[in-house]
């Protein structure tokens, strides 16, 4: 629930300044009324960003990898018993 009411006053604020930049001279109207484009814009770059950086950052763990191995033999003969067929083919 807090962060509901984090995200939500994030955007009254900047609703409210975008208001507050079309109410006011500041910045010429025609950039103002694009404001929101650059805004989803900017989050979409921000959140391809995170994604990429994340990716590079993935940690590899061959130890994880051998336990999920064992895992998968294990499991497969479980169902071997049970008369499922498991063929990778």
């Amino acid at each position: 629930m807090k962060h509901i009411v984090k995200i939500f006053s994030l955007v009254v604020a900047i609703t409210a300044l975008w208001i507050g930049l079309l109410q006011s001279s500041v910045i010429p109207r025609s950039h103002t009324w694009l404001l929101p484009v650059y805004f989803v814009v900017s989050l979409g770059c921000y959140g391809l960003l995170m994604v990429g950086v994340g990716l590079m950052n993935f940690p590899t763990c061959p130890q994880e990898a051998l336990l999920l191995q064992e895992d998968i033999v294990e499991a497969k003969e479980y169902l071997k018993q049970r008369g499922v067929d498991v063929s990778s083919s």
